[in-house]
């Protein structure tokens, strides 16, 4: 049965920039919903190939304290600006959502699948928040391609941060930004294929 609230929601839905997020995020009963709907993806032979990593309070100014360490041992003592960005990046939103994507050898279906479905989950936690009324905003950053980083939230040899879903209230509400044309990315019919 459709449900025409649904498309309206998706039709405006915009992420809310982390820097403009305060106070409160999710309690625990928003974040069992969110997360609950977040795994709701398609997931080719039930592998769960994804984990998530809710960080509040402490846990947030730790991985950015990781995140620094790292920026500042591969750029040296002259990028103080960048480590201190880095050390509070996490600190920007009440909550911090980490999905990483979690691969495994499988005989029938190739990494991409099960990355593209961390990168779904990303999308589904980014939708269900917004749904419940709480800003949100998925980012990536440099601390998403540090090992040490990946480390401190669990992650193994193979794994891969596929985002950090940022949640709070919404401070300041957004502009909507310009959206492709259509007809610049769809094509409805095989493409004209040039000699």
């Amino acid at each position: 049965m459709a449900d025409p609230s649904v498309s309206q929601f998706l039709q405006k839905r915009r992420s809310v920039l982390a820097r403009n997020m305060v106070e409160p995020g999710p309690d625990a009963d928003a974040l069992d919903t969110i997360l609950s709907i977040g795994v709701r993806v398609p997931d080719h032979a039930k592998l769960a190939p994804w984990r998530l990593i809710v960080l509040k309070g402490d846990d947030r100014a730790e991985l950015g304290a990781v995140a620094a360490q790292a920026v500042n041992a591969k750029n040296g003592q002259d990028e103080a600006a960048m480590r201190a960005t880095e050390s509070q990046q996490f600190m920007r939103a009440p909550c911090v959502i980490a999905v990483l994507a979690t691969p495994v050898e499988h005989p029938k279906i190739p990494a991409i699948e099960q990355i593209l479905s961390a990168g779904a989950v990303c999308m589904n936690v980014l939708i269900a928040a917004q749904s419940m009324g709480f800003a949100a905003q998925w980012l990536t950053g440099p601390a998403a391609y540090e090992p040490s980083v990946l480390s401190r939230l669990g992650g193994r040899v193979g794994d891969q941060v596929a985002g950090f879903i940022y949640l709070g209230s919404v401070g300041e509400i957004p502009s909507e930004r310009a959206r492709p044309a259509l007809s610049d990315i769809a094509c409805f019919g095989l493409p004209e294929v040039s000699a």
